[in-house]
Formats: structure tokens, sequence, C-alpha cells
């Protein structure tokens, strides 16, 4: 069955007051922007507004595939709850618009699922154009959308080429950004009822398919990960300051202090699987909304068999014992032969537990060779996905903690206080990577329900994952050790839940 990804939304200049709504179909498997609808509907409330806004967008997605299995994701808490039946539809503008949106598809096709506003946008500007359209007299037109304009691919080809050293530096960043400028075409299709559906080339998905709609750049105040979904300030002190770190133990906050100005005590830069490193201080954090996570427990609307991820880190390089930055930005080193012996036990450890269905790497070569020999065992095949890669670490790439600190004081000193501070030379934040990694996880989840498949990737990946599924903040990427060939797993259940089962066991290699 056919898979499709709906958002929509709606909006209301007075509540009520002049309004419209926005949707875009997607493609979870590309995140490829397949359809969008928007249009000017008068005086209105925002409920009645989102609520019009789910059904152009179900019916937009009907007129491709009738058949599709849909994933409706909304920001309104109102509609995805009285959809899911978990509340009751008592306003008697609401009821007639909620029945017609159960009737475009047979029960039990279509799930819905909150989002946060931030992760809503692409939907948000079609229902603001649509109600800027009506200030002006008219309908909001297709032609005239900047909705599906993809900044964040702009915006990394605009990057200009690192000035560091020659090398892994100059080498690795230009391959990093040329992979984060793809963007997947649309596809023109035929609306249904009052809302237009956009011509080709007006959508794109964030990243190479993704299925999140483009954020902010790092610069805003507001990048929508870490604000809206962990609720922290924007200033937090997070960078999980290695490349392919190993063992990142809790410190005090004398020792934090200290962090910054010395080398010692950071013994885990890159691909070392031991030591401890400082954690910069940690911020004050503003309290999560009540409204901004799933439904918590063991009785949610769907537990049925979870999406799990068993979540592998490749085994050592080169650059491991030498403690060297070593992300996705440069020489792309090959497994050593202490990490092929390593492969090769992890591989003899998940034939033995036989439970591993698919087999998804990144695209750099230490992970591809790890998953080729867990591949040979098991018989499976290797999918390669650009969304697993490790950090673009750009001027730093090849370099040692401590020849980065000599060398580039000041940026390394704002990459350790902020999230959003990029390596010099063009690498990338540890937000950007944040976003990357949650709409790479969204669009597996999609692909892969009820499933277990093995992710073969590097440490700022699985930590991500890890610390998005607890809800915890940025600074927790300071409390995880992950060794070379190590293995964790996460299981993520339709209504939004998420179950870490296991983190860093590397009981295969003893």
């Amino acid at each position: 069955m056919r898979a499709l990804v709906v958002e929509a939304d709606g909006g209301s200049r007075g509540n009520p007051g002049p309004a419209g709504y926005g949707a875009v179909v997607l493609d979870p498997a590309t995140g490829e922007t397949l359809a969008e609808a928007a249009e000017y509907i008068g005086v209105a409330t925002n409920n009645v507004a989102e609520y019009k806004g789910l059904v152009a967008g179900l019916k937009a997605a009907r007129e491709l595939f009738p058949d599709a299995a849909v994933h409706v994701r909304m920001d309104s808490k109102l509609v995805v709850e009285q959809m899911s039946g978990r509340w009751k539809i008592k306003h008697p503008d609401m009821k007639p618009l909620a029945a017609e949106a159960a009737r475009v598809f047979p029960p039990g096709q279509v799930r819905y699922e909150w989002i946060p506003r931030e992760r809503n946008k692409h939907a948000d500007r079609l229902a603001n154009e649509a109600m800027d359209a009506g200030k002006r007299g008219r309908q909001w037109e297709p032609s005239a959308s900047t909705a599906g304009l993809d900044a964040a691919a702009a915006r990394n080809a605009a990057t200009p080429p690192p000035s560091g050293p020659p090398g892994d530096a100059t080498a690795g960043a230009a391959m990093a950004r040329a992979a984060l400028t793809g963007t997947a075409p649309s596809v023109s299709t035929t609306g249904t009822g009052s809302g237009h559906v956009a011509p080709p080339g007006t959508g794109s998905g964030a990243w190479p398919g993704g299925v999140s709609r483009p954020t902010a750049p790092d610069t805003a105040p507001d990048d929508g990960l870490f604000a809206a979904e962990e609720a922290v300030a924007a200033s937090v002190a997070s960078g999980d300051f290695e490349a392919e770190a190993g063992a990142l133990a809790p410190v005090g906050h004398a020792a934090r202090a200290e962090a910054r100005g010395a080398t010692a005590g950071i013994a885990e830069v890159d691909e070392a699987a031991d030591g401890a490193v400082a954690a910069p201080p940690a911020p004050a954090q503003a309290p999560a909304p009540a409204s901004a996570a799933p439904r918590q427990g063991w009785a949610g609307p769907d537990m049925g068999a979870p999406a799990t991820f068993v979540l592998l880190r490749h085994g050592e390089t080169a650059l491991t014992p030498e403690k060297r930055f070593s992300g996705s930005g440069g020489s792309d080193p090959e497994l050593s032969a202490a990490g092929m012996r390593q492969a090769e036990a992890v591989a003899e450890a998940l034939a033995a537990r036989g439970t591993i269905q698919e087999i998804v790497s990144s695209p750099l070569a230490r992970c591809r060779r790890t998953a080729g020999t867990v591949a040979a065992r098991l018989g499976l095949d290797v999918r390669i996905e650009q969304g697993l890669r490790e950090t673009d670490f750009g001027a730093w790439e090849g370099l040692t903690f401590g020849e980065v600190r000599e060398r580039y004081p000041e940026d390394l000193d704002a990459w350790l206080a902020s999230p959003k501070a990029a390596p010099t030379g063009g690498g990338e934040s540890f937000a950007t990577v944040a976003r990357r990694v949650a709409a790479t996880r969204d669009r597996l989840t999609a692909a892969y329900a009820g499933r277990t498949v093995l992710l073969v990737t590097h440490v700022t990946p699985i930590k991500t994952l890890v610390r998005l599924a607890l809800g915890a903040p940025p600074e927790s990427l300071f409390r995880m050790e992950l060794s070379a060939a190590s293995i964790s797993a996460v299981a993520y259940y339709a209504d939004g839940n998420a179950s870490v089962r296991l983190l860093n066991d590397t009981s295969h290699l003893r």
C-alpha cells in the first residue's frame, strides 16, 4: 500500500476573522512535495480553518492515491485528538467538517500525529499566503507561492569553501555541502474540492529524502527542533564536541568551568572509544509545554509492533586511537584491522540474535564496510541513507582537539558554547545535524513500521536519536558513552512514543 504524509494548518486573523488554510502532501520515502493546497475562506475561526485545511489535504492525497495509507501531521492538538477519537467534538461548526474529513478515506487508512508548529512551517506558510491573498481580494495562486522553497539548500549552496589547512578539511567540507544541496522535484497533480494544487517546482524536502519542512537558518532565534521539541533556551550549551566521540562522562561544576580552557580531560575528540569529556555549564531550562510531548505511558492509542532501530556504531579506523576529528567532511577512512575484527564480531552476535530484518547504512566507507560485513553474515542487502552520515567538521577534519584549540580558539569556544555554532570553514552545527537526523528518523520509521532495522552510523547520529527519544536536553549528549562497534536500540511506536531499549552494548567484543 502506498504511504503518504499530509501536513495541514489553518489560521484566522481575529478568531473569528479573515481566515485561510494550507496543506501539503509528501512522499514519506523521499520527502518529495507531491501537492500543495491553500484557500482564503472568509471570516472563520482558527479551528474551522484547521479542519478545512485537513479536508483539503486529505482530498489532495486521495486524488493522488485513493488506496494510500495516510499519516496526517498537524500542530492543532484539538484536531488531532478529535480525529483520533480521544476527544469529543462539541462545536456545531466543526462536527460536519470532522465528518467530511473522516469520509475521505476508509477507516483505518489514516492516522494522526501532533507536531510542534515549528515543524509545520510549510502548511502554515501556505495558510498565511491564502490569507494575504484574501486581504487583496483575491484567491491563492500556486504560481505565486514560495512556501515550498528549500531555504536550507540555498543556504548550504552559498556557503564559502573552507579556509582551513589542506587535506581532510578542504577535501571533505565541500563533499558534505554538496550532499546537502540536493532537492527533490515536485510532482504536479490536480486538486479536488475548493483548494488548489501547486505546479511542478514549487516544493521540496528540507533535506535530501527528508519529510520535515525547511527550518530557519542557524542564526535565527528559534530553530524549531531545540526550542520547541526540547523547550530549552536558544543559547543552551550542547556541542557534542567530538567527531566520532567515545566516552562522555558527567563531571562536576568546577571541572565544567575549566573545560573551555584546558585540553586535559578532553580525551575523546573523534573516533576513540574510551575517556571522558568535560561538559560546558548547563543553562537554565524553560519548562516544556505539556502539549509538546506525545501521549505518555503504555496505554496510548497505538502500541502495536514498533519500528525498532538497532543502532550500530561502525568499527575503528586509523584515526580512532589518534583521537582526531573524523566526520563526513574528511578523507573518509576505511576500517582498520581492529575495526574489521569488531565488524566480524558484531556480525556474529547479530546473527545469533536473529532479529534483524533490514540494514541501512551511512554512506561513509567505515559504515559501509561494517554494514557489508554484517549483511554478508545475515544474507541481507544494505540500503544507503545520506541522513545517517556524521557531522561535517569543516577545517577541523583530521585534527586533534588540541590542534583545533591552538589554531582556532575562538571558533572552538563558540562551538562548545552553542549547538548553533558551526566549525571553522563551513562545517555543520549540531543543531543542523539534529534536524537532519530527526528528518531521517521520521522517514525511516514510516518506511519500516513494525520492522527491526539495523542502522549502521556514527556517534553523533546515534546519540541524537537516543537524546530525542528520551526527550532529553542537548547537554545530555555529554552523558553518554558510545564505543566503536557498540550496539544501542530504540523502538518507535505509531502514536509518537519511543522506548530506549539498549545503550552501548559491547558484550560481543569481549
